[in-house]
């Protein structure tokens, strides 16, 4: 048909075998990629091998749920960073911010303006470790513990809205592979 690809093996050379692909996942990526419409023009737009990537599977995946999470907190004004930094300020009080920096995986200078945000909301307390006085410990607020109490019900029931198309099994299996994406293993 007029404007359509030759196949892989119509472009090699007589004698030359195609290249040999990579086993295709279940979605059938080129039609995929075929289907996708432009906002503009409404022409269809090929994506090219973009489809095939995780990097961008991942970044459409995380758009979602991050577009989804902005629209159950909202009004909160909490980011889904800001959020974690609270479940783990929570889950451990007089949390050093040397600590909370490594368990969020931020660098520590990245972190200072995140938790000044929270301190200036009303969030979050800093006062001097009592095990080094040296050191900032982390606290919630009463305002913090209200605030947080109340996403976790909305942010619950925002993970079974993006989760919704998956079962248990699948769910698992999905958390299990994305433990498992790191470079170089």
């Amino acid at each position: 048909m007029p404007g359509e690809r030759p196949s892989a093996r119509a472009r090699a050379r007589p004698g030359l075998r195609a290249p040999r692909r990579p086993s295709a996942p279940v979605v059938n990526l080129r039609q995929e990629a075929a289907s996708r419409r432009t906002r503009d023009t409404g022409a269809a737009l090929d994506l090219g091998m973009l489809p095939g990537l995780l990097g961008y599977r991942l970044r459409l995946a995380q758009r979602a749920v991050f577009e989804d999470f902005a629209a159950s907190v909202g009004h909160a004004e909490v980011s889904p960073g800001l959020f974690g930094i609270l479940i783990i300020v929570e889950a451990n009080p007089g949390l050093k911010q040397s600590q909370l920096a490594a368990a969020a995986h931020l660098d520590r200078s990245s972190l200072v303006p995140v938790l000044d945000k929270l301190e200036a909301r009303g969030l979050v307390t800093r006062r001097a470790s009592p095990d080094d006085r040296r050191v900032n410990a982390l606290w919630l607020t009463a305002v913090g513990t209200a605030l947080l109490r109340s996403l976790k019900r909305k942010v619950l029931l925002h993970e079974e809205r993006v989760m919704r198309g998956l079962s248990e099994t699948q769910r698992a299996q999905l958390f299990n592979l994305l433990a498992r994406v790191r470079p170089g293993t």
